[in-house]
Parts: C-alpha cells; sequence; structure tokens
C-alpha cells in the first residue's frame, strides 16, 4: 500500500519522510510532493492509497487537492495536516469527506495511529470489492457452467448467458456463429504451477480473442465468436506461439463444432469434448471436431507377427528393444488415419493380453500358472502417453518374469522351453536354442533333462506334435503341408512319429468327431 506526503514546507514534508518508519507499517512512501499540483500530475502512473497532506499550500489548498484527487482515484483516503487548530476547516474537511484531520504539532506516534485506521479503511474497501467480485465471478462461472457444459434450457437463461458473457454478444461487428475450445497448457511442472500457468494462458486468450473463459483445474473451456468471412474461431498457429514463446509452454487446443447460435453452444462443447479426447495423438497443436468426426476406427488387435515380436523380446529381458517396439506399435496405429481413440486404446489393451498370455504360457510350461495372479498384472498399468503406457504395462510384465518368478539355471531352460514353443515352424534344434539362451549345447542339453526329465529331442518332438494335432483339428491344410511347416519333410515319416505318440495317423486323428472343433492355442 502507497503512502504521498503532500507539504510545501520542506522541513515538514522531509520530517515525516524521515521520522517515521513507513515500511514497517507496510506501506511504501513514494517521493514526497511539494505542491498539490505535483501531486495530481503524479497521481495517475503512482496511483498512492493514501494521501497525508498539509491544508494550507501556495497554489491549490489541500481540500482542493483531496477533491481533484478523488475524482481520479475514488478509493484514496486523505489524511489532513494543518498548522491551523480551525474549526471552519475542520468542517470543510468533514464536507468533503476527509478521513481524518491532524494538527502538524501532533506526535509521530499520533500521525502513524491516524495513517494506520486509513490504511485499515483501505483494506476494508479492497476486501468488500474483493468479496463482490468473487461472488459475481462465481455466479457467473457456475451460469457460463450450467448453460455451455451442461445444456441450459434457452428462454430466460439464454438472457442470462448474454449478461454473464458480455464480450460474446455485444457489438455489432458481423459473424459466423459460436464455437467452444478447450486449451490445455503443459510445461510449468508442479501442481501449483500448472494452476498459475493456466491462469496466464487465460489472460493471454482473452486479450488476444473475443471470448469468455471459464479456467478449470487442468483447462480452459473457452466460448468464441467467429468473424464473419475472417477466420474459424479457431487460434491460429502464430497466437499458439506467441504465447508459448512468452510464456515457455506448450498450448495444445481442440474445437467443437461452429453452431449459428448461443442456444447451441453446448454441442459444440460435446463436440469439442470429443475432439479434446485425441490430445497427445494428434501432430497438431490445434484441430477441430471436424477433422476427427468421420474416422471409423484403425486396428484393434495386436496381431500374429506383433505377438510373436513381443513374445520374443520379453523372454530375452530387453527393455530397449522394448521400448522400440512399443514406440513402433502405436506409431503405426496413429498414422492410421482412421484410427479413433476408442480403437487405439483397444489396441493397447490388446497388446497388453498378448505380454499377459506370454507369461502364462511360460509360466504353464513348467506347472507355475499360480504364481502370479491378475492383479500384481494390472497393478503395473499407468497413465500417460499410450507408448509409454504400453511400455511400462509389458516392461513390468517383463521384470515380474525375469527378476522374481525365474531363478539358477532353471531360467536356462524356461526361456529354452518358450522359444521352443514360439518357434517350432522354425530352426528350433539343440545349437540354435542354445544360442538364443547363452548355453553350449552340451550343457544345454543336461539340464534341460535334469529340469524336464526329458530329453532335449523328445521334448521338441513332444511340442511338434501338439502343435499338429492342434492344425489338424482346426486347419482345412493337408497333412503333407501341416508336416511342412513343422518341419518334416518326408510325410510318411511324420505319419509314423505321429501315430507313435497319439496311437492314430493323422488321417485318423482328423476324422475324430472329438477333435472335430477349433484346438485351443498351445
Amino acid at each position: 500500500m502507497k503512502i504521498m506526503i503532500v507539504d510545501d514546507e520542506v522541513i515538514i514534508r522531509t520530517g515525516l519522510a524521515q521520522v517515521i518508519k513507513w515500511e514497517e507499517y507496510g506501506l511504501e512512501l513514494l517521493e514526497p510532493a511539494e505542491s498539490a499540483e505535483e501531486a495530481l500530475e503524479r497521481m495517475p502512473n503512482e496511483r498512492p492509497h493514501i494521501l497525508l497532506t498539509d491544508i494550507r499550500m501556495s497554489g491549490k489548498t489541500g481540500l482542493q487537492l483531496a477533491e481533484e484527487a478523488r475524482e481520479m482515484l475514488p478509493d484514496l483516503e486523505v489524511v489532513i495536516l494543518s498548522g491551523y487548530d480551525d474549526f471552519t476547516y475542520t468542517q470543510q474537511a468533514i464536507r468533503q469527506q476527509v478521513g481524518d484531520y491532524l494538527l502538524k504539532t501532533s506526535r509521530p506516534e499520533e500521525i502513524v495511529k491516524t495513517v494506520l485506521a486509513a490504511k485499515r479503511r483501505v483494506e476494508e474497501k479492497w476486501a468488500a470489492v474483493s468479496h463482490d467480485f468473487q461472488r459475481n465471478r462465481e455466479a457467473r462461472n457456475r451460469l457460463f457452467e450450467r448453460l455451455v457444459m451442461q445444456g441450459g434450457s434457452g428462454g430466460a437463461d439464454m438472457q442470462l448467458l448474454s449478461t454473464a458473457l458480455v464480450r460474446l454478444f455485444s457489438g455489432t461487428e458481423p459473424h459466423n456463429g459460436y464455437r467452444v475450445i478447450i486449451v490445455c497448457a503443459e510445461g510449468w511442472g508442479e501442481t501449483h504451477k500448472s494452476e498459475l500457468l493456466l491462469f496466464a494462458v487465460d489472460n493471454m486468450l482473452n486479450e488476444l480473442m473475443v471470448c469468455e473463459t471459464l479456467l478449470l483445474k487442468n483447462k480452459i473451456v473457452a466460448v468464441v465468436r467467429t468473424r464473419e468471412g475472417l477466420d474459424s474461431g479457431m487460434p491460429s498457429r502464430s497466437m499458439i506461439g506467441q504465447i508459448e514463446n512468452l510464456l515457455r509452454c506448450r498450448l495444445t487446443a481442440a474445437g467443437g463444432r461452429l453452431v449459428a447460435k448461443p442456444e447451441q453452444l453446448h454441442q459444440s462443447y460435446e463436440t469439442a469434448e470429443q475432439a479434446f479426447r485425441y490430445r497427445g495423438l494428434l501432430p497438431e497443436a490445434v484441430w477441430t471436431y471436424d477433422q476427427i468426426e468421420h474416422r471409423r476406427g484403425g486396428s484393434s488387435i495386436c496381431n500374429e507377427t506383433d505377438e510373436q515380436e513381443l513374445a520374443a523380446i520379453l523372454l530375452q529381458n530387453d527393455p530397449i528393444a522394448l521400448r522400440s517396439w512399443a514406440q513402433r506399435y502405436v506409431q503405426t496405429r496413429l498414422e492410421d488415419p482412421q484410427m479413433t481413440v476408442d480403437s487405439l486404446q483397444a489396441s493397447l489393451r490388446s497388446a497388453e493380453e498378448s505380454g499377459v498370455r506370454w507369461l502364462r504360457r511360460v509360466l504353464a510350461m513348467t506347472g507355475r500358472e499360480a504364481a502370479v495372479d491378475d492383479g500384481s498384472i494390472q497393478a503395473a498399468a499407468v497413465s500417460g502417453l499410450p507408448q509409454e503406457d504400453l511400455f511400462r504395462y509389458l516392461h513390468a510384465i517383463m521384470k515380474l518374469y525375469h527378476n522374481r518368478l525365474a531363478d539358477g539355471q532353471t531360467t536356462h531352460v524356461r526361456k529354452a522351453m518358450t522359444y521352443i514353443e514360439q518357434n517350432l515352424e522354425d530352426d528350433v534344434g539343440l545349437q540354435h536354442v542354445a544360442r538364443q539362451v547363452h548355453l553350449h549345447p552340451s550343457h544345454l542339453s543336461e539340464v534341460f533333462k535334469k529340469e524336464t526329465g526329458m530329453t532335449f529331442g523328445d521334448y521338441v518332438t513332444r511340442q511338434k506334435i501338439a502343435r499338429a494335432k492342434a492344425l489338424l483339428a482346426a486347419s482345412p491344410a493337408k497333412i503333407s503341408e501341416i508336416a511342412q511347416k513343422l518341419g518334416y519333410e518326408d510325410v510318411k515319416y511324420f505319419g509314423q512319429l505321429f501315430k507313435k505318440f497319439t496311437g492314430k495317423t493323422p488321417s485318423e486323428y482328423r476324422s475324430d468327431p472329438l477333435h472335430a472343433e477349433p484346438a485351443r492355442e498351445e
């Protein structure tokens, strides 16, 4: 709070300035003025809150100063200081609503007491104004939310809206209609700083656009009046850049449908909300509902190729490759012009489920299905950018297996079994699999027999026969094609091997009604 001393006697004004430590009382002392004329000239720029002035000065009197100063600063508190104990001056001061009247002979503590009383009156005015402003602002915000975000009933509601959102409905400039825009700002870190950032962005939007805004916790809802033939109501790229450069932040803005009447603002808001869901998924910083409304949905499944790549990465415990896979998986879907938020989310869930299936298959091979439950897997999910979200979920599955469920040399056997199961149609010979699990072939053969109770070759054969059974039950492929798919060039040998393990030839197995149903995935 600022105080200005005005007196044409240099001894008085410098004495008042130096004897009393104004800063100790929460007051900023402005440079004292030696005349009413000087004070009036400086007031528009310096805007004091308290005026301590002599009543008799050369030129204009203190009472004339008080009267003219109040016209400039209606809330100014005036304290008259006089060397004359004159009741006439006192009466005139009261008529001019001077706050207090003191004699120059008053002790410093009496002057301080009087000035502090004036300071308290200023603070009370501020509090009253702030309360009224806040009450009016809250009423306006409730109306904005009810009519724009919730949908009002029209009629009298629209009259209230035009009163509350005066910037939109005043003026005669031709316009196309109205659009609701949702703006988000990032880059200042912590929650309280984010709120300050939104407040700053809100102020700039109101300076740069004809709009009315509602400031929420994590976004700004703006209603914009579009100018006829000039713009779409959306902030331009240059405007976004201007705000970003000044505030050192990142902005995104999603616009709803352009509507012709205020009564349709809720429709624009609903479509703005739908467009806002694409934040972080589109390359643009500014977009409208028109750009996404015709999308019908892209791929929503993790296909067989993606799943096989994922399984190999999870088995190898390679976080770098996993992050690259997640980024590539998500980017492919983001580049699909038909991608919707729902189809992307479905695709992410499909990839997560692929990771879970891999974990369950690996554990099932050694009879450890009960070693993990759904809760421990689901707890790994986090929110964020889609590729980062997917990576963290799958990385948690990878760590869960390699850090908690795998141990000692048994780990190598499980990795070998998983690799065999996932690559039965490729090279699963001892030499090749040993390289995949980083063991010498003879050592892998030894620990494999010790861990599983069967030789490496017998295990591979059993897995291939199991896969053949599944293909015979679910696929119309020829027996020779299935044999070749599993690496058996000699169909006759394949048939003998199949009968050895199942008691039936491939043809007999396929024709058996018990097997004429889709086989479950091994």
